[in-house]
């Protein structure tokens, strides 16, 4: 399948493994990790088509209706015919909240989302960034960068960047800076991953009070196109067979509860951010979320009636020339490079805290990215990584964040009563090209 949705897919693995085994809720590091997998394993299994660029679903005007994007290319879904760079920010003048999608460790993408901020900055200064990454919770930190007040590395600390996501802070600095230079409002737009895991575990009434707070009532399930959508991801999805039987509906159904919560969530806060200072707002969000506008874009318009556009991209598959997608699928679609691996290594490593003991402990064993590769084990007590010791989950991600293709770093774990030296070693991966744009 395209990479187009596989963070997402991989998000689905993993709320579905949690809604038949609870206990493995707290292991995001592999299937969130999944569109990294090794170049030789990509090679052997030849990718099927993304069965989520062709749904006859979302605007009637146009879901019928097919256009092909080229590489380097951006095509309007209005027209079904190729625009220029310029000629897309300018029908984006009337537009209060514009959606740009992303898969999470696509470089090409988050440049786009750079060049489409900066871009609207330029055409009119009263903008603001919303992202999905991080939860509301987080907030007076985002303010406090917002005004200048930390450093790269201040922030990453005190907003908690590797407890509450995943990804590298690499593929989202650029879009930190400028919203920095340019003083830029950023709203957080999520709410704690444990809200959600319980939405989709347990629905909306198992909330407490408190926790209504963020949600205040349940999400509406009703829009059969969206769940057309969400569907043809789960069963396009590569589900483990010990998962599929009977319940595999059942499993279906909470997954999209907890992703329609998700949704839900963020539209309001998308709104909210848009109408608290009259400001546009870029939304920033993994292209599950926007895909044929039925996602938090299509909630937020319910919600608010503000005009929006929602822009995606595509990658291309060497030597093809073009991919065939739904004129529905998003208002505006780019054409992007296909990658083999990602600008910034995939460390594949989670951990967790143990009560009474100061040491981070390896949650489970790795099975993608770099750590698959070395001798780790679940259970594994972390004694230090090159020479230092760590007692803080985010302390220790951020150092191995530092760690670029080709490099290494040296683990000392106890196991069994027995210190080990586990090396964790990064191979080396082409340089990711940006993504063309044509003016």
């Amino acid at each position: 399948m395209a990479r187009s949705n596989m963070c997402l897919l991989g998000s689905m693995i993993l709320l579905a493994t949690a809604a038949v085994w609870p206990q493995a809720q707290g292991q995001p590091q592999a299937p969130a990790a999944a569109p990294s997998q090794p170049a030789a394993q990509a090679q052997a299994q030849p990718e099927k088509p993304d069965p989520t660029l062709l749904l006859r679903i979302g605007d009637p005007r146009l879901k019928d209706k097919t256009m092909n994007v080229g590489l380097g290319t951006i095509m309007a879904a209005e027209t079904g015919r190729a625009v220029a760079f310029d000629r897309m920010i300018q029908d984006m003048r009337a537009s209060r909240l514009v959606y740009v999608g992303e898969t999470h460790n696509s470089l090409p993408m988050h440049e786009i989302q750079y060049q489409i901020v900066r871009a609207l900055y330029a055409q009119d200064r009263h903008l603001a960034i919303g992202l999905e990454m991080l939860p509301v919770t987080v907030q007076e930190v985002l303010d406090k960068w917002s005004a200048g007040l930390l450093t790269e590395d201040e922030f990453i600390r005190e907003v908690r960047w590797y407890v509450n996501w995943n990804f590298n802070f690499g593929f989202y600095e650029k879009l930190f800076a400028f919203a920095k230079e340019h003083r830029l409002p950023v709203h957080a737009l999520n709410v704690p991953r444990e809200i959600i895991t319980k939405v989709r575990m347990r629905g909306w009434d198992a909330l407490s009070d408190e926790e209504k707070a963020f949600i205040p009532k349940p999400p509406d399930l009703t829009n059969k196109d969206h769940r057309t959508l969400i569907r043809t991801i789960f069963e396009s999805s590569e589900i483990p067979p010990q998962m599929k039987g009977a319940g595999l509906g059942m499993m279906f159904e909470g997954l999209y509860r907890g992703q329609s919560a998700w949704d839900e969530v963020m539209s309001a806060n998308a709104v909210r951010g848009a109408e608290s200072e009259g400001r546009r707002v870029v939304v920033c969000a993994g292209s599950g979320h926007v895909l044929y506008n039925l996602g938090l874009n299509r909630r937020a318009f319910e919600r608010s009636g503000l005009p929006s556009k929602t822009v995606v991209a595509v990658p291309v598959p060497a030597g093809k020339k073009s991919v065939e997608v739904s004129r529905s699928f998003a208002d505006f679609v780019f054409g992007i490079a296909e990658e083999t691996k990602p600008a910034f290594p995939t460390i594949g490593l989670s951990f967790k805290k143990v009560e009474n003991l100061p040491n981070l402990v390896v949650e489970s064993k790795p099975t993608d990215g770099a750590a698959s590769r070395a001798d780790f084990e679940k259970g594994d007590v972390v004694l230090s990584v090159d020479g230092r010791a760590y007692d803080d989950i985010n302390e220790l991600r951020m150092e191995l964040a530092r760690l670029r293709c080709g490099g290494e770093v040296r683990f000392k774990v106890l196991r069994a009563g027995q210190v080990k030296d586990v090396s964790l070693k990064c191979q080396k991966a082409a340089a990711a090209e940006p993504a063309e744009m044509k003016k």
